[in-house]
C-alpha cells in the first residue's frame, strides 16, 4: 500500500524553516515592506515573528504566500 503524497506545498516545511528564509532571501528591511506586521520592523528577530506568527493567522498566511512566491522564483532561475 502506498502512502499518499500531501499535495501542500509547504508539507513538512516548519515555520521557522520560512521565516529564516525569507530572511535569508530579504532581510528584515525588506521583508518589513512585503509584509507590513511590526515583528518585522521593530527589534526583528526570528524568534519574536514566530511568537506573533504563530498567534495571527492572518499574518501567517502573508508569510506563507510570501514564501511560495519566493520558492518558485528561486526555482525559475
Amino acid at each position: 500500500m502506498e502512502k499518499q503524497q500531501s499535495k501542500d506545498p509547504l508539507h513538512g516545511i516548519t515555520l521557522q524553516k520560512i521565516v529564516e528564509t525569507l530572511v535569508e532571501y530579504y532581510g528584515f528591511d525588506t521583508l518589513g515592506e512585503l509584509v507590513k506586521i511590526k515583528c518585522f520592523n521593530e527589534n526583528p528577530s526570528v524568534k519574536s515573528s514566530l511568537t506573533f506568527l504563530r498567534k495571527t493567522d492572518w499574518a501567517r498566511k502573508q508569510v506563507e504566500d510570501l514564501y511560495l512566491k519566493t520558492i518558485s522564483k528561486k526555482q525559475s532561475r
